[in-house]
């Protein structure tokens, strides 16, 4: 059972703050979280300014970071439901910490190439698929129902702080010891994650195992739980989008900033920094949204309002010029970041809790799956049409995603949060289908 926040302490924002195993899986999360910022930055840096390679290798680079979304996403799901969570979150970290590793390890032994990189960051994405359906099913069982929000919110929150602060610190950490061995502070930060989720202190049980168990219609379970339901629908396909997109903009951002405008590691990192703020704003806006606007169209409002300043970046140049992308991004990330937290909360709350896993699975294999083609795609175009007209395609497209949420359900829904997980029944899921095959 999930400890309880007591009393009005419970109801204010700092409630969470005084729940000792939620805040150990806080400080582990936040670690990690800056620790990512250094290996988002150095990743394709490593491969752009220390390997030479051509805007397509870039592209595949992130294709192969989100490719095992796709390729182990939906069985992740049916397994993490037969698993207790935290020891699979463990593992995931372990795993990312010794991956990570070897990528200083062979830059010292002068074997480092790009394909140990692609090699790399599957893996990691592998132990990151595992990771975050665990860790996403994990958490309604470790705070109460009513504090979902509140922790999505803390949690994105830090995410949101490692952003602003991360790619500056990254850039400032790469010019001093390169990319390849800067690296080396990704990998810490999951070790030193690994270590708190390992002293959490929660009875979580050990699921259910029936003597029959068909793979494929756990899967199709997590499937219908999705397709079956209007909201859980429409925030799987404006997610999928958004990611899209946004794996398009991930190929080719350090390709604009660092060949296209000439900036050097600490500019980018200061620049990402500073439009970064956004997602700050946008984490500490959701709790006060989701009172005025309710929990529904908190996960709108936000996307409307903060994705059409993105289109100020494709604008920016060196100098002065450089204010637009910090202003472009600032939009973007507070409109992101909002709707992450919003939707995550409300796919929390509406899905049954023996389902979590699997719902949490399809979501991510629908949204999160979508993204090695976009980042190839995103590679491609930067070889045909340039960086800049390729980051218009990405803002644009972005443009789809509020307008897929102005045409849904969530759009007129106002009130209470929905039921808690463990009061909806299963019947308000679609039956399996194609034993139904089975975010963020």
């Amino acid at each position: 059972m999930a400890e309880k926040v007591s009393g009005a302490a419970g109801r204010r924002s700092r409630g969470l703050a005084r729940h000792r195993n939620f805040r150990r899986l806080w400080i582990a999360d936040t670690a990690s979280q800056f620790g990512t910022q250094v290996s988002v930055l150095a990743m394709p840096l490593i491969a752009v300014l220390t390997l030479k390679v051509s805007p397509q290798a870039v592209g595949i680079l992130v294709a192969m970071e989100f490719a095992a979304f796709l390729l182990f996403g939906l069985p992740a799901g049916a397994w993490c439901d037969r698993w207790r969570r935290r020891p699979v979150m463990i593992i995931g970290d372990l795993a990312r910490f010794l991956l990570l590793a070897s990528v200083p390890a062979a830059y010292w032994l002068d074997v480092l190439t790009i394909w140990q990189l692609y090699v790399v960051v599957l893996l990691q994405g592998v132990a990151t698929t595992f990771f975050d359906v665990a860790y996403q099913s994990y958490l309604p069982s470790l705070v109460p129902a009513e504090a979902l929000i509140e922790g999505n919110a803390k949690l994105q929150g830090s995410a949101a702080v490692a952003q602003v602060s991360g790619p500056a610190l990254a850039g400032y950490l790469i010019q001093w010891l390169t990319a390849p061995i800067a690296v080396l502070a990704d990998a810490a930060s999951y070790l030193f994650s690994a270590v708190n989720v390992a002293r959490i202190r929660h009875g979580e049980p050990v699921p259910e195992q029936p003597e029959h168990r068909s793979l494929r219609r756990e899967i199709g379970e997590g499937l219908g739980v999705v397709f079956g339901n209007p909201i859980l629908r429409t925030l799987a396909a404006a997610t999928a989008v958004a990611n899209f997109f946004m794996a398009v903009f991930t190929a080719v951002i350090i390709l604009f900033l660092a060949r296209t405008l000439g900036l050097p590691p600490g500019a980018i990192g200061a620049a990402m920094t500073l439009g970064s703020i956004g997602a700050v704003v946008g984490a500490v806006a959701t709790s006060p949204l989701a009172r005025r606007f309710g929990p529904a169209r908190s996960a709108w409002v936000p996307f409307a309002v903060g994705c059409p300043i993105g289109l100020l970046i494709p604008l920016a140049q060196r100098g002065a010029l450089l204010v637009l992308f910090v202003l472009g991004w600032f939009g973007f990330s507070f409109a992101f970041t909002a709707y992450n937290v919003a939707g995550v909360s409300l796919r929390q709350a509406l899905c049954p809790a023996h389902l979590l896993g699997r719902m949490n699975a399809t979501m991510r294999f629908l949204s999160v799956g979508v993204m090695p083609f976009g980042a190839l795609i995103g590679g491609g175009l930067a070889s045909w049409v340039g960086p800049r007209s390729t980051l218009w395609v990405a803002m644009i497209g972005e443009l789809l995603v509020p307008i897929l949420l102005l045409r849904s359900p969530l759009r007129s829904m106002r009130g209470p949060a929905p039921a808690p997980a463990e009061t909806v029944s299963q019947g308000e899921s679609a039956p399996p289908f194609l034993e139904a095959r089975a975010s963020g």
